[in-house]
């Protein structure tokens, strides 16, 4: 089977690498297409992926559209000189149009709900795996499965800690660090929404740099006064550096879910929901604000937790434990495709096959 890969987001590519590695191993081919927006091309070498970049995104509004046609019209070109038997992404309207052109499956993953984005790809797409709680209702074509696509390459099955975190960042063993995450409010679903005003970005910094070495992590260029804090890592290092964290503040919902997983405390500070992130709430392990009230005094709250490494541990044993492996799902899916599709609609606890 000859499967492409559309990457819309950095996160994607973690998405997609452990189901193509398994499958590379059952003699499956495999092409991944990109634009380039923060780490995608850094992230798809380092994983050895053979990949085609497509050039930089648009942030405009009239370049979006012409970006559409251009990104479109590049991946039914590239569909034709690769010629997969099946079109996969995380909601990409140019892999879902590609694959109708070319009369292919398009299968999608979706866990961010954003309509402006789906209208574009449902029509062409058989299949949107979401995760159970996805507040979106996306018809026939969705297949729910109970757990989050940060468990497709943070699942302990695919991944564990080395412990060299410290390492890493040219820190003392004993010494602890924060990780800080900003957003760069270009992409469409941003439109009218924030997250930390600079005032209170500045208040939270000189706060926890005083306790804490503090690293951030950020889409956009930051600012003069926060840039001697930019993170300096390769792109593939930061799970591992993740995991070593006190805990995460940031506007980005997958790092704050990545980290919930990792069973690191999350504050994610967005007037845009997530309802991975929302699940992850109920568990103690992210913690949602759609504004920046709070969210001091509840970094002062997660310092204070009783036994506070432990507590956190304890609660993501316990959501590993409701959770599948969706790696081994997608894999079982796309080589059973379409009769998996209806295997699922018909008995949705056949997921429960890949715990």
């Amino acid at each position: 089977m000859r499967i492409l890969i559309d990457i819309g987001h950095p996160g994607h590519v973690h998405l997609f690498k452990n189901f193509t590695k398994q499958m590379q191993k059952k003699g499956h081919e495999f092409l991944f297409t990109c634009r380039q927006k923060e780490f995608e091309i850094e992230l798809l070498n380092a994983e050895g992926f053979p990949f085609k970049s497509f050039g930089s995104k648009f942030n405009t509004t009239i370049g979006k559209l012409f970006g559409l046609l251009k990104f479109d019209f590049l991946s039914v070109i590239q569909g034709l000189r690769f010629k997969p038997d099946v079109f996969m992404s995380h909601g990409s309207p140019y892999a879902s149009h590609a694959a109708a052109v070319l009369q292919k499956p398009h299968i999608s993953l979706e866990d961010s709900g954003n309509w402006e984005q789906m209208k574009l790809y449902l029509p062409f797409t058989g299949a949107v795996l979401t995760p159970d709680v996805l507040f979106e209702d996306l018809g026939t074509k969705q297949i729910r499965y109970r757990s989050y696509h940060e468990l497709a390459y943070l699942h302990p099955n695919y991944f564990r800690p080395k412990g060299d975190a410290a390492t890493i960042l040219k820190l003392r063993s004993d010494e602890k660090y924060v990780i800080l995450r900003f957003v760069s409010w270009n992409a469409s679903h941003d439109k009218g929404h924030g997250g930390i005003s600079d005032g209170e970005k500045s208040k939270i910094i000189d706060y926890l740099s005083g306790r804490y070495r503090v690293f951030i992590t950020s889409e956009g260029k930051l600012p003069e006064a926060y840039r001697p804090y930019q993170i300096k890592i390769a792109p593939e290092q930061m799970h591992e550096v993740l995991a070593g964290a006190e805990f995460f503040v940031g506007e980005g919902a997958t790092m704050a879910a990545e980290s919930g997983v990792l069973g690191i405390p999350a504050i994610y500070i967005n007037s845009i929901r997530r309802a991975y992130n929302e699940d992850q709430e109920k568990y103690g392990l992210v913690f949602n604000f759609q504004s920046e009230e709070g969210v001091f005094e509840k970094i002062q709250e997660l310092e204070a937790t009783k036994d506070f490494k432990k507590t956190f541990r304890d609660r993501r044993e316990k959501l590993l434990a409701d959770k599948i492996d969706v790696t081994a799902l997608m894999v079982w899916f796309v080589e059973n495709y379409p009769e998996s599709k209806t295997i699922m609609m018909e008995n949705p606890d056949y997921q429960y096959n890949f715990k």
